[in-house]
């Protein structure tokens, strides 16, 4: 499939500079030709007059001057047929490519989660099916109910990420925004993973009582989607930190991670819908391209900013700043 996309934007690579090449060509015999005629044509004039005939002089005059008039028109025509055709031939081309990446990372999309879709189900069955047919001792039975409700608790987010994304692009999910404890929201998010992944270094340091208008569902996808991606980036043994502050009526939350980091260029794609640097046949780290597409509508819908640093020396701080609110105060 990428190497179908690839070699239908090479193709239309190739026709689109064959036939803008071609256009800006027949432009140019276009202008050379009709100069030739018009210079043919004052020259027949010139040779039509006599000299000794009154006004000789003026008549060159304006035969001269009828000509480099129409060397004006012709250039103001065909400089702004040029600008035209430059204008649609880019428009399309830009269009053309953008319409066959999307078709890539759509391709790229649907087998990420067909995999993603496989291997919590195909966990789960062989942990259930383990259970069912073996006397196993506790502490194993512990371990492998938690492991399946680990897989639960990830194919239920990636259905939610897939239908909030359906909700968002067909603009019906409207946010009915009420007064939230955003503190608490981080918290238990910052809980929840602690306890999910008590092998991982997760690090929060949150501050109580920051209220906000908000929709608590989508802004509980929101943190969840940002830890969920520091720690899908990050080495088990490397750290994540959560903060959560209030400065000047704004609620700043920041999530750190000790990953590879994310090349500047990169910084804003990696908000588009699909985009994930990489093939998904070879990518090893999970996901389906639309966790951080998510975040960016997630905090749009609520008027909030977003924005990608660098953690220093290494690793990504992802920081999302959104308005307080608290009726108490």
């Amino acid at each position: 499939m990428i190497g179908n996309a690839k070699t239908r934007l090479q193709t239309v690579t190739i026709v689109y500079w064959v036939l803008l090449v071609y256009m800006v060509a027949a432009l140019v015999w276009w202008f050379v030709a009709l100069q030739n005629q018009n210079s043919l044509m004052a020259k027949m004039l010139l040779v039509s007059l006599k000299k000794d005939e009154p006004h000789y002089l003026q008549k060159v005059t304006l035969i001269e001057a009828g000509r480099k008039r129409k060397i004006a028109q012709y250039i103001g025509e065909g400089s702004t047929f040029l600008a035209f055709i430059l204008f649609g031939a880019v428009f399309v081309f830009r269009a053309t490519r953008r319409q066959i990446r999307l078709s890539n990372q759509q391709n790229n999309f649907m087998m990420a989660v067909t995999h993603e879709l496989k291997t919590p189900i195909a966990v789960t069955q062989l942990n259930l099916e383990t259970l069912q047919k073996r006397k196993l001792d506790e502490t194993t039975q512990k371990r492998l109910i938690n492991n399946t409700l680990q897989e639960a608790i990830r194919l239920n987010n990636l259905c939610n990420n897939i239908l909030l994304a359906a909700q968002l692009d067909a603009d019906i999910s409207k946010i009915e925004k009420q007064e939230i404890n955003w503190s608490d929201i981080v918290a238990g998010a910052a809980e929840s993973f602690i306890i999910r992944y008590p092998q991982r270094k997760i690090n929060a340091s949150i501050t109580e009582g920051i209220y906000i208008l908000g929709e608590e569902l989508q802004l509980q996808m929101l943190v969840n989607n940002l830890i969920e991606n520091a720690l899908k980036y990050s080495l088990s043994e490397a750290n994540i930190t959560i903060g959560l502050l209030e400065v000047k009526g704004k609620a700043i939350l920041s999530i750190a991670d000790e990953g590879s980091g994310i090349k500047d260029e990169e910084k804003k794609e990696v908000f588009e819908k699909f985009y994930r640097s990489g093939d998904e046949r070879t990518r090893n780290t999970k996901g389906t391209g639309l966790g951080l597409y998510l975040c960016k509508k997630i905090v749009n819908g609520h008027k909030g900013r977003i924005v990608i640093s660098d953690n220093i020396p290494i690793g990504s701080i992802f920081t999302v700043t959104l308005t307080t609110h608290d009726e108490r105060k």
